[in-house]
């Protein structure tokens, strides 16, 4: 017989399952007489969620009713009273299932405040229609969707009061055992989300193959949308979804937690590492001129490393983070070839055609302005060259090894200062090559001394001098100095030999004639050879004609003043005249 408090318990028990029945049965979601619940949804019949919280607690009570009667088989309606409410248990699921999937979709834009759906111009609600209709049809074969009584469906609660509910409902599916149910509305309509938003974010997924085959043109565009975009999704977007996972979960095993939100964005977050990866090993990864682009990619993952190890912190997720360790260090090898690449075209430039007038070679303006960008990005190539320090053959010249001690840079950075020293002194060499194309030896001098001039101005004042160092400027600004002095000494040493020194003795009108003649003869002969060449830095060039005047026309304004009453007739030039050409 059993016992008084059994008694007492069993009709307890059933009693939760007849009260279970009325309110069960009234939000039956496969009732054909109830018509009105199938249409309005039962977390928004009132504001403090009473009709919801209600039905939450029977289910509750069902379940533990449930677990009483499988445990205790005495009373002879066990069987009886177990297959009633394994049947009320269905019906509710169906209906928390479907209420769930409704409170996701309606506030699919609104619910995660993190999302990027709250900070971008992802506004528009796209369309769940395949969604919505296979998930119904799986539930009840119908077309009723659940609405707000009295509310058309765009009048959602806020997302706090949304994530509340969806955390009730998930709390009591898990619970009863329906997890699976729940999960999977979850990830579905969560899923679709995080790909549309790539998709409105310009992310297409494309296959290795397929990023291979791409001409640069097109697959620029990809990169262009590829950056701004990731730096969204990990910033906002799979952060989002991490919160709100966490928060609608957080009642369940934290396993679920974490394989709920992998399964999420798992597959999507690999996808954008997998793009960068695939670019790194394209058919461009060793041209120079890509560099920037592998650089702005290395960049949008690196910058976003603790969000990536945050966000993707759980053991599930341990595949997004060794794609992302194994995208940063592809680009990271792809870049340095890049930049041996770079320093191997320098070496193997043969070109044999003097440029006009000793001016900036085109090899200069390119390198330098290369260089340039290259500062831009300092602390990514002082990461990636790192560990791979400078090697070459002969030993490194002075010029190199004392920009690492001058730059204000220390530790690892002085790999990237040696490395960009190094560049820039193979293009010097490469010039002093080029100089000895030119057939007269002071020209040589103004090409040497135009393009070391322009390598010192691309450095003063920018990123470049900070890398290389005051030192190494004003080492190069001497030498720059050294070939405009060799050029105005043998360039215009035939005018300076043309008049010796006055104090040479009584000259005859015959030899003062003479000296004139000769200073007419070499001054045309040099002008309007120099007159050719070109000194493009206005500020180089005053230096340079203000020099050589000093030189010239003191000499000659003495002889000028000594001389012009004797012979008239052979001076051509006043000193103004020369002090003005």
């Amino acid at each position: 017989m059993a016992s008084p408090l059994r008694t007492f318990s069993s009709a307890l028990m059933e009693d939760n399952i007849s009260s279970a029945e009325s309110i069960i049965n009234k939000w039956d979601v496969d009732s054909p007489s109830v018509s009105y619940t199938k249409v309005t949804s039962l977390f928004y019949q009132d504001d403090d969620r009473s009709e919801a919280l209600r039905f939450i607690n029977t289910v509750k009570d069902l379940q533990r009713s449930m677990l009483f009667f499988i445990s205790d088989r005495s009373s002879p309606d066990s069987h009886s009273l177990i297959i009633t409410a394994q049947k009320l248990m269905e019906s509710a699921m169906k209906r928390l299932q479907k209420e769930f999937y409704q409170i996701l979709s309606v506030n699919r834009d609104r619910l995660d405040p993190e999302s990027v759906s709250a900070r971008s111009s992802l506004t528009t609600l796209s369309s769940l229609d395949d969604i919505r209709s296979d998930f119904e049809d799986e539930i009840d074969g119908s077309d009723d969707e659940i609405r707000p009584g009295g509310e058309s469906m765009t009048e959602s609660p806020v997302p706090i009061q949304a994530e509340s509910d969806l955390r009730s409902i998930a709390e009591c599916m898990i619970s009863a055992g329906y997890g699976k149910e729940c999960l999977g509305v979850y990830r579905s309509l969560r899923r679709s989300i995080v790909d549309d938003s790539l998709y409105r974010l310009g992310i297409e997924r494309l296959t290795a193959s397929q990023v291979h085959k791409m001409d640069w043109e097109v697959l620029e565009i990809r990169i262009r949308s590829w950056i701004p975009a990731t730096r969204t999704a990990l910033q906002t977007l799979f952060h989002g979804e991490r919160v709100l996972c966490d928060r609608v979960f957080a009642d369940a095993p934290e396993s679920v937690r974490e394989s709920c939100f992998a399964e999420v964005t798992g597959e999507q977050a690999i996808g954008l590492f997998s793009f960068a990866e695939s670019v790194a090993t394209s058919k461009f990864k060793k041209s120079p001129e890509k560099m920037f682009r592998f650089l702005d990619m290395y960049e949008s993952i690196s910058d976003h490393w603790e969000d990536i190890q945050s966000t993707f912190s759980y053991e599930s997720s341990s595949a997004v983070r060794s794609h992302a360790t194994s995208a940063l260090l592809t680009l990271a090898e792809t870049i340095r070839s890049a930049l041996a690449e770079l320093e191997s075209a320098i070496q193997k430039d043969w070109s044999k055609s003097a440029v006009p007038g000793g001016g900036v070679h085109p090899l200069t303006g390119y390198v330098m302005n290369y260089v340039a960008f290259l500062a831009d990005y300092s602390q990514s190539l002082a990461d990636i060259l790192a560990e791979f320090p400078l090697q070459v053959r002969a030993p490194l010249p002075e010029s190199v090894l004392s920009t690492a001690a001058s730059s204000p840079m220390n530790g690892c950075d002085e790999n990237l200062s040696m490395r960009l020293a190094w560049i820039i002194l193979l293009l010097l060499c490469k010039l002093d090559g080029k100089a000895e194309l030119y057939k007269e030896v002071p020209l040589s001098y103004v090409f040497l001394a135009n393009n070391l001039n322009y390598v010192v101005e691309k450095v003063k004042g920018t990123d470049l001098e900070e890398i290389l160092g005051s030192e190494w400027v004003a080492n190069h600004e001497a030498k720059v100095r050294q070939y405009a002095a060799n050029y105005e000494r043998m360039g215009w040493s035939k005018v300076l030999s043309s008049m010796p020194p006055l104090d040479s003795g009584d000259r005859t009108a015959e030899e003062v004639g003479e000296a004139f003649r000769s200073f007419n003869e070499a001054f045309k002969e040099t002008y309007m050879m120099h007159a050719t060449w070109v000194i493009p830095d206005g500020r180089m060039r005053d230096e340079v004609k203000v020099s050589i005047s000093r030189k010239v026309v003191p000499m000659y304004r003495k002889w000028y003043e000594a001389y012009r009453g004797r012979v008239a007739g052979v001076i051509r030039f006043a000193p103004e005249d020369i002090e003005n050409l």
